[in-house]
């Protein structure tokens, strides 16, 4: 198989920052990553820009770590309550889910993506709950949350035989 050397131009999940060198399968660059100017082909004219674009990406890594610590101080800040419907026992209908608890915090205010939201399972239990939000590679937040019923839970009617 053939390889590419490129200079990414652009941050890329699971690949590399801005101004890193790094080697790919030739289609991947070729049909991917040039035509969405996200790279550049390694080059000695290039290999100039490297200095630039490493002092972009420490300023733009710097503002993200500071806006993630921000964030995570509000996170810390904030308690989450999701009032459900039961039935028989205190069994919920349905359960809460990272969409959830990402719309109840924007309407808080607090705004960012669901995916850095990570639970594991969806809370189908009433009661205290945690989950873990990764804001930045060195900032995550364990965020608490109460799940309690809507109406007054009744014990289970057991039949009689």
């Amino acid at each position: 198989m053939a390889y590419s050397e490129v200079l990414l131009v652009k941050p890329v999940e699971g690949l590399g920052g801005e101004g890193d060198q790094v080697k790919v399968r030739a289609g991947y660059a070729r049909n991917f990553l040039l035509p969405r100017n996200i790279a550049v082909p390694l080059t000695t004219a290039n290999r100039k820009q490297v200095e630039a674009l490493k002092k972009r990406r420490a300023v733009r890594e710097a503002n993200e770590l500071g806006g993630a610590q921000e964030l995570a101080k509000q996170l810390e800040k904030t308690s989450l309550a999701f009032a459900v419907k039961t039935g028989e026992g205190g069994k919920m209908f349905g359960a809460i889910t990272a969409a959830d608890i990402q719309a109840k915090l924007a309407a808080a205010g607090i705004e960012f993506d669901k995916k850095r939201i990570h639970l594991h399972t969806p809370v189908k239990t009433l009661g205290q709950h945690t989950v873990k939000v990764k804001l930045h590679p060195e900032v995550t937040v364990e965020l608490g949350f109460d799940v309690v019923s809507e109406n007054p839970i009744a014990a289970p009617v057991e039949e009689k035989k």
